[in-house]
């Protein structure tokens, strides 16, 4: 594929470590009808070997100067690549689409690596599993467990749907430009469970919680869930958010759902 300037807009770091890229796809194992979305191809270190062992592959390329370096690799016919932000997505629509959930993959851009999750997590049921290179720092919160620094809304959001599975530590020197931080590479498998009764009320008790996270949750969710709220769902008032595990903050939004109504949401 033809050099390219990364352009710092986009975030660009390209991966040209094909060991690394070779263990990513091997941990993803894809069958060769799974329906696999890349996101961010860049200039095709998984791509290629993604379309070695697929029936078709979906790709979200923002930089429109990229996208005929893609067209060139072999296996190109198999492969559909979408213009577009990934943020801005319809990755539900594709599922429908396409026949089912999508596993998705790709070396994810640092500034836009939370969002990013938070938009695919919104649709968790279009997504089968996600294979994603993030800073390893936004791994280590994606799988802290409760009463760690690292332990935040994040891990929440992601652990409320995924089982979070750290797989492997990449260093700098494996993109380019070299970046300043050290990369990681997550698992993330969607999975049923217990999931809150109102969505809307658990993502904002936990942005709550974890907003005002030096606060008790008394104080830190004072006209959202009261302290009977609190009581009724067993959870002690004089705690910190990062005290709550995941079911902890599902039972007690669910009881701020059941309790307060939309009207909860005002400050007393």
């Amino acid at each position: 594929m033809q050099k390219h300037r990364p352009r710092k807009r986009f975030g660009q770091n390209f991966l040209h470590d094909g060991n690394i890229a070779g263990k990513i796809v091997a941990a993803l194992d894809p069958g060769a009808d799974d329906r696999v979305v890349e996101i961010g191809p860049g200039q095709g270190a998984l791509t290629r070997l993604l379309l070695a062992q697929l029936d078709r592959l979906d790709a979200i390329e923002l930089d429109r100067d990229l996208i005929p370096g893609l067209a060139g690799l072999p296996g190109a016919e198999r492969l559909h690549v979408h213009e577009a932000d990934a943020l801005d997505f319809d990755f539900a629509g594709l599922a429908a689409e396409r026949g089912g959930p999508l596993r998705v993959a790709g070396n994810l851009p640092y500034n836009i690596s939370t969002p990013l999750l938070f938009h695919l997590l919104a649709h968790p049921d279009a997504i089968r599993d996600m294979f994603f290179m993030l800073q390893r720092e936004v791994v280590d919160r994606l799988a802290a467990a409760p009463g760690t620094k690292t332990y935040g809304r994040l891990s929440v959001m992601a652990q409320v749907d995924c089982a979070v599975t750290p797989l492997f530590r990449v260093p700098p020197g494996a993109f380019y430009p070299v970046p300043q931080v050290e990369s990681a590479v997550v698992h993330l498998r969607l999975r049923p469970g217990n999931a809150p009764r109102d969505r809307a009320r658990f993502e904002e008790v936990v942005a709550r919680a974890f907003q005002a996270r030096r606060k008790t949750l008394r104080n830190a969710l004072r006209g959202l869930c009261d302290p009977s709220c609190l009581e009724a769902a067993a959870i002690d008032p004089h705690i910190r958010a990062e005290m709550l595990t995941v079911d902890d903050f599902i039972r007690l939004a669910d009881q701020a759902a059941g309790a307060g109504g939309p009207e909860a949401t005002a400050e007393s």
